[in-house]
């Protein structure tokens, strides 16, 4: 079967990745971008035709599919426009900067009937993949806690960037993900500026699902990068590394009984770090190649637009309850 023609709109610092990928697992046929000398280098590269106009290469260009990569405040203009070529959509995430945007998304493309998915791309983590087959599998038992920590630097010069939807929101996201949920019962946000005196840098999320506690910690300030979710079970203990895609297990074995003065204890015995065998790959390759293999076989994309709308919904809550008016 011949390849699936492609094309990306806006190839900055993560557009450039999904052009990489689309080039390795399709037939890269376009890219679109204001930025000329950056459309120019990454067009040469992928040897692709490039427009600045994006509007021109849907009209010009016969393709099959169409990663939108452009900043968040972008998504509502663009992908509106796009939807009218009736083409497939992968929109990064999130879904937009605020739910006016993100609603008025939601119903063009729940009215077009287009395949459509937003990049929330931890989920196609291979380590997350296993975890949550672990956890169906009901291997840890019931959930009582789950702490996730996403810190590390702000990297490239942060001009758009918002602590919660651009960060905070993926592991909103992974945790309504492993529970199955929607969204929590309840939900507090302590959120502040630190290093970074125009935006909050630094947010700690505490989510309530049922009996099962989440909490969240991320900021731009810690001098290290971290990626690392835990989850504590009544059966056993999962320890997640995103970056290294490593993921151990400590099955929970003790006795319960009474010391000499009458005294209610737990008795452990010795705890083996089990490693979790995992077939590391690239998320976003993953991801993408999910998105083009449904378009295929005609099945649903694995992360719907609901489920973007339902993380975006809480991380946008937060913010508001938080006194934070504005995404900037």
């Amino acid at each position: 079967m011949d390849k699936m023609r492609t094309a990306v709109i806006g190839v900055g610092n993560m557009g450039i990745h999904h052009a990489r990928v689309l080039s390795e697992i399709s037939n890269l046929a376009a890219v679109a971008d204001t930025n000329e000398p950056r459309l120019k280098e990454v067009a040469e590269l992928h040897k692709c035709k490039s427009y600045t106009d994006y509007n021109e290469m849907m009209k010009r260009e016969n393709i099959d599919a169409v990663s939108i990569v452009v900043p968040t405040s972008m998504h509502k203009k663009v992908t509106l426009d796009v939807l009218r070529y009736n083409k497939p959509i992968l929109l990064e995430k999130p879904l937009a900067d605020n739910m006016e945007d993100a609603r008025a998304i939601y119903s063009a493309v729940k009215d077009s009937g287009i395949r459509f998915t937003v990049g929330h791309v931890e989920r196609f983590n291979p380590a997350v993949a296993k975890l949550k087959e672990i956890l169906k599998n009901g291997e840890l038992g019931d959930i009582l806690g789950i702490t996730a920590r996403r810190v590390g630097t702000a990297g490239s010069p942060i001009v758009y960037g918002n602590i919660m939807i651009d960060l905070a929101i993926h592991d909103i996201d992974i945790i309504n993900f492993l529970l199955d949920r929607k969204s929590p019962d309840k939900s507090l946000c302590f959120i502040g500026k630190s290093a970074i005196t125009n935006r909050e840098d630094y947010a700690d999320i505490i989510l309530r699902y049922g009996p099962t506690n989440a909490m969240i910690h991320v900021n731009w300030i810690t001098p290290i990068k971290i990626r690392v979710l835990s989850i504590n079970g009544s059966k056993a203990y999962a320890e997640l590394n995103y970056i290294t895609q490593e993921l151990k297990l400590y099955k929970m074995s003790y006795t319960k009984q009474y010391n000499s003065f009458g005294e209610f204890i737990l008795n452990y015995s010795k705890v083996d770090e089990i490693r979790i065998d995992v077939e590391k790959d690239e998320p976003l390759k993953l991801e993408i190649k999910s998105f083009l293999d449904c378009i295929k076989n005609g099945r649903q994309q694995p992360v719907t637009i609901d489920q973007s709308l339902d993380a975006l919904e809480i991380a946008l809550r937060l913010l508001k309850e938080n006194g934070v008016k504005e995404v900037l």
